[in-house]
């Protein structure tokens, strides 16, 4: 994949990297990291991964070297939802 000059600080993206392939199975895997960039040299892409949805893995920063992008696009932020999120599906009121 040829790889943008520049990237926007602040921008929501997901990168698939590869990670080579498997001894047991013979596939090419993958890793999927989404979250806003924080810094594109050319060389690696520095990211602020987003935390999961359901709060199980905190938000961190990640460094991914460019020989291992297969895919780079931007996507949309999540949708922001206010209150308890139990309250907003409560039948019972």
């Amino acid at each position: 994949m040829r790889l943008p000059e520049h990237i926007p600080t602040g921008a929501r993206i997901v990168v698939r990297c590869t990670l080579g392939v498997d001894e047991h199975d013979r596939r090419e895997k993958y890793r999927d990291v989404v979250g806003h960039v924080l810094g594109w040299d050319g060389e690696t892409l520095t990211v602020l991964r987003d935390e999961s949805a359901n709060g199980s893995r905190p938000a961190e920063v990640v460094t991914v070297e460019a020989a291992t992008i297969v895919r780079l696009k931007p996507i949309p932020e999540r949708p922001k939802f206010g209150g308890d999120p139990i309250s907003r599906h409560d039948p019972i009121q």
